[in-house]
């Protein structure tokens, strides 16, 4: 078999160091002040303040950050394709996620909008651009993937600069499954045997907080001793399960991704993670999507932080940030390579403004704007203007986050052909336009259909011809979050099912202007989003310790 090639770009410069507080996350303690040396992809040495450094370091360029060095976040929880939305105020609380996705609000604001962007060319690019660069202004390395269908068939995922855990293009960092809906019953002794296929599949469970939430668990159980629950199985939300599940969780060696701010915002609670924690399951962190969740795991550190203190201190600084660095890897398999930084594993961090006595206590309490630098497979992607400038500044991209200057780097020798040489400020100005103006961008639509991939999963492409035979495909988004009002969308296993089939009984779908309103494109940063905390303010469903909190966490902006 082929090795799969990665698809990040090395450093036209292979070798440079690194100086600052270093926070391995390998313990709690492992905190040392001193430089860590980057060879091309890889960590090549740690080495503390006098202590001798080889000669084989010597004439590696080593810049000072005067900040505090962590590994890159890794998120397990997020619907990107969405994170150009703004946050949805909430009308009501919800008891499970089938009453708020298919009602009027939800449509005009979130899935028609973004079904009519997401199906228009010039626009999937713009989303696809945008949204990565959110990812990288929040100190993300890794997140899940944005899939692409096009009208000659053809299924992949968005090649990019973040990395994707679905489909890695690492033969080192195995492919991760994902599902968004529960499993029925009736599926639950086939869902069980493609677990024991999968190195890691994560599942949206029990999305809610009322017994029809909870079933969803129970049905996973389909014999009086087997469970559709195993080592591979990372379990999305889990808001309805009880302490008995998570034991039962444990003993079969699953794990947990937590989105509390999501929980809160629509179901005014969040997963019972006291008893979560008691268990001893492996629990990773997800900021789900911006129109219901934080805009980044920077901001869901924040919220969890806020949680875990009100709720008896719950989780130490330490166990916090190791969900979204060290426990995420573990769960995805990826440990040996990421999650912790360690003399030979891959140089994905981010650099924090500043050196406290705490280093733990600086990165909760950051914003983006202190965000000094993000390194991806040893490439400087994302920082301070003057940080990113000692990397060379050919073909970085300016952009001011609160009045302070960065550099993004989005040069990619193996850049995706659908996004090309776009730049983030011309995604940005197209979004904007696509946003304010989908009325008029609505009258020069097509009619949607429905399709399947080949597990039966459905998704919407424009009702039109396929192309000619040496016509370029055009590409679409395959949004996750399709679905009829009220029916939670969920998996097939139908072995039969192949790509371009309609979807049975499915009308064309068309998207009139007249139930559209303008929206205004998400900020990239809460650090740059003047209407972020009034925003959070108007949220019914949140406690006020979270409200006054989380303004309070990102300090002055």
């Amino acid at each position: 078999m082929a090795k799969k090639k990665s698809p990040i770009d090395p450093l036209e410069s292979a070798h440079y160091g690194l100086h600052g507080t270093i926070v391995t996350m390998a313990g709690p303690n492992e905190i040392t002040k001193g430089t860590i040396y980057v060879n091309a992809a890889r960590i090549e040495a740690i080495i503390p303040d006098g202590k001798p450094v080889p000669d084989t370091l010597a004439n590696y360029p080593v810049y000072k950050t005067k900040g505090t060095i962590f590994p890159g976040f890794i998120e397990l929880h997020n619907h990107l394709s969405y994170n150009c939305l703004p946050m949805w105020e909430v009308p009501k609380r919800y008891e499970n996620r089938s009453q708020w996705s298919g009602i009027d609000p939800y449509k005009q604001r979130i899935s028609y909008p973004m079904n009519l962007l997401g199906k228009t060319k010039g626009y999937v690019e713009a989303i696809v651009r945008y949204v990565e660069c959110k990812c990288l202004a929040g100190g993300v390395t890794t997140s899940q993937g944005i899939m692409l269908f096009s009208n000659a068939g053809i299924k992949k995922y968005y090649r990019g600069i973040v990395r994707n855990v679905e489909e890695s293009g690492d033969i080192n960092l195995p492919d991760v499954d994902a599902h968004i809906p529960d499993i029925t019953a009736r599926d639950a002794e086939k869902f069980s045997r493609q677990l024991q296929k999968s190195t890691c599949l994560l599942l949206h469970l029990s999305e809610g907080t009322n017994a029809s939430a909870r079933r969803h668990f129970e049905n996973l159980k389909f014999s009086e001793t087997d469970w559709a629950i195993g080592p591979s199985l990372a379990g999305i939300h889990c808001v309805a399960l009880q302490a008995q599940d998570f034991a039962i969780m444990k003993q079969k060696g699953a794990s947990m991704v937590w989105s509390p701010f999501s929980n809160l915002l629509l179901y005014g609670q969040t997963a019972d993670i006291k008893s979560a924690k008691e268990s001893g399951i492996t629990i990773a962190l997800g900021s789900d999507w911006s129109p219901s969740g934080s805009k980044n795991l920077l901001g869901e550190l924040k919220v969890a932080k806020l949680y875990s203190d009100a709720n008896g201190k719950l989780f130490n600084d330490y166990e916090l940030i190791a969900m979204a660095t060290k426990n995420a890897a573990r769960i995805i398999k990826w440990d040996k390579e990421l999650g912790t930084l360690e003399k030979g594993k891959r140089a994905d961090l981010v650099v924090i403004k500043g050196q406290g006595n705490d280093p733990y206590k600086t990165i909760l309490n950051a914003s983006e704007k202190s965000i000094a630098l993000v390194v991806i497979n040893g490439t400087p992607r994302f920082g301070d203007a003057t940080l990113m400038r000692k990397f060379g500044s050919s073909g970085t991209e300016p952009k001011t986050i609160s009045k302070k200057p960065k550099l993004f780097n989005l040069k990619q020798i193996t850049q995706d052909p659908v996004v090309g040489e776009l730049t983030l400020s011309q995604a940005t100005r197209r979004m904007k336009d696509g946003l304010l103006n989908i009325r008029k961008l609505a009258t020069r639509s097509l009619p949607l259909r429905g399709m399947l991939d080949k597990q039966g999963n459905r998704f919407l492409v424009p009702l039109k011809a396929r192309p000619e035979a040496n016509a370029e495909p055009e590409w679409v988004l395959v949004l996750d979050h399709n679905e009829d009002e009220g029916e939670a969308v969920r998996p097939h296993f139908d072995p039969m099912a192949k790509y371009g089939l309609p979807f049975k009984k499915q009308a064309p779908m068309e998207i009139t202007p007249e139930v559209l309103v303008p929206i205004q494109l998400d900020a990239l940063t809460v650090a740059g989003d003047p209407t972020f905390f009034k925003r959070v303010a108007a949220q019914m469903n949140l406690p006020d310790y979270i409200k006054t909190g989380l303004k309070k966490m990102y300090g002055d902006l």
